[in-house]
């Protein structure tokens, strides 16, 4: 209802506008019709171009500005349910073993539940704290990293962290020398951990997962695709956007930040961070682009 709400607040600023422009357009004309001075004219054309660009910016501001509140809300109401769903586990959980007695085998069941449910919520909340974080100016604190090493790394713990058989996450390293970056290894341990869990969050059924390392003109890729949900065509662009989630027909949980923190990191390395997919149902491919390290 809100989201409605929006659109056609959003639909009648756009035709109030144009309804603006359009009757400053037909006032100034007559205006310079019926005086036909030229001192004059020039002025109306002035005035009207002032008309014209306050009008659109108007416009173009109320318009981003509704977005952007929409996107700050969609934030909330996902943070909110990513932070209350794994409480609300935990503490159920907890009550189980409060009140009833349990065999080792039981405990054992629910204690593991809870440590995955804690795992998420440490996620979350370090989600939050970074895009915080390199929403602001700090010290580069880079050194020497050895990319493929680190992607098997993440690699590995994503398979570990969802219990995944061997075969569903595939690595192979096909950079032709030792793939070196320079940077902070925590933040691009984080950025490549990002595009696993979202490979994963996105594929519902069938979990197949690649990731790669290649060597390309100076620089290091960093390559995960999946054969999950896709990205719409329309869509390729804006996933990188802070708070943005893709519009598919089964809706997905998330915050919204995953693919924002896996460019701003990018560009914090000199890199880049683009995305691939055949459309919707036809999996999707995300990359890392990093500048080698010079000799």
């Amino acid at each position: 209802m809100a989201i409605y709400s929006r659109n056609r607040a959003i639909a009648f600023f756009i035709v109030l506008g144009a309804c603006s422009v359009a009757l400053a357009l037909a006032l100034n004309i007559t205006w310079m019709i019926h005086w036909r001075q030229i001192g004059m004219a020039v002025l109306g054309i002035i005035f009207f171009g002032f008309i014209i660009a306050g009008v659109t910016l108007n416009t173009i501001f109320l318009v981003r500005e509704m977005r952007r509140s929409e996107q700050h809300d969609s934030f909330i109401n996902a943070v909110t349910h990513e932070l209350k769903t794994p409480i609300a586990s935990i503490r159920l959980y907890l009550e189980t073993l409060q009140s009833r007695q349990l065999n080792d085998e039981q405990r054992k069941h629910f204690y593991g539940i809870m440590l995955a449910d804690t795992d998420r919520l440490i996620n979350t909340v370090d989600k939050v704290l970074r895009a915080g974080h390199l929403g602001q100016k700090s010290p580069k604190n880079f050194q020497r990293v050895q990319l493929a090493e680190l992607a098997r790394d993440c690699a590995k713990l994503v398979q570990t962290r969802h219990h995944l058989p061997p075969e569903s996450v595939r690595f192979v390293d096909y950079s032709l020398t030792e793939p070196y970056v320079l940077g902070d290894p925590e933040e691009l341990r984080s950025a490549i951990s990002n595009l696993l869990e979202n490979a994963v969050k996105y594929s519902p059924r069938k979990i197949a997962i690649a990731v790669e390392v290649l060597d390309e003109a100076g620089e290091l890729l960093v390559r995960v695709s999946d054969k999950g949900q896709g990205i719409p065509p329309g869509e390729l662009k804006r996933i990188f956007g802070r708070f943005y989630r893709v519009n598919l027909r089964q809706r997905v949980k998330g915050t919204g930040l995953g693919l924002f923190i896996v460019r701003s990191i990018a560009r914090r390395h000199g890199g880049s961070a683009y995305a691939s997919s055949e459309g919707e149902g036809r999996g999707a491919t995300v990359t890392l682009r990093l500048p080698r390290e010079p000799a």
